[in-house]
């Protein structure tokens, strides 16, 4: 049974990695194929002879619209900010446990840093009250 242990630290990640890669890319062409489809569906109800206006607008599959890149930015940062905040305190708190005599707790501090910092770049980036984010819009409209 010992002989198996190497073997599986090594399988189990390779086995993470390869399945979070392939949900992302199902994600993607699935969410190709929806857009794909709606669209479709809008250019055969105008041929038909449906007035255009009266269409519903094609789904944005993109939550966050036009001309949202500092949100998306900022989301990006504070999302990565936050996992990596999580890892550095999980880190440290096994490794104190673990081996409270040793100092290895500290290997957790580097990753815990690095969210933070990027928590911080998430603040400085994030779109302050009453700028404008790019988009079209009506006048005075505020789009986040």
């Amino acid at each position: 049974m010992r002989d198996v242990y190497p073997l599986m630290t090594l399988i189990i990640p390779i086995i993470a990695v390869a399945g979070g890669m392939t949900l992302a890319i199902v994600r993607i062409f699935t969410q190709a194929r929806l857009e794909e489809l709606a669209r479709k569906e809008r250019i055969a109800a105008i041929e038909r002879g449906v007035d255009p206006e009266k269409l519903p607008p094609v789904p944005a599959l993109d939550h966050y619209g036009l001309g949202s890149s500092r949100i998306r930015r900022a989301h990006g940062l504070l999302i990565g900010g936050l996992i990596l905040l999580a890892i550095g305190l999980g880190v440290s708190v096994v490794f104190a446990f673990v081996e409270p005599d040793k100092s290895n707790w500290i290997a957790g501090v580097v990753p815990g840093f690095v969210g933070v910092a990027l928590l911080i770049s998430s603040r400085i980036v994030w779109p302050k009250e009453g700028e404008r984010s790019g988009a079209a819009g009506k006048p005075g409209e505020t789009r986040y």
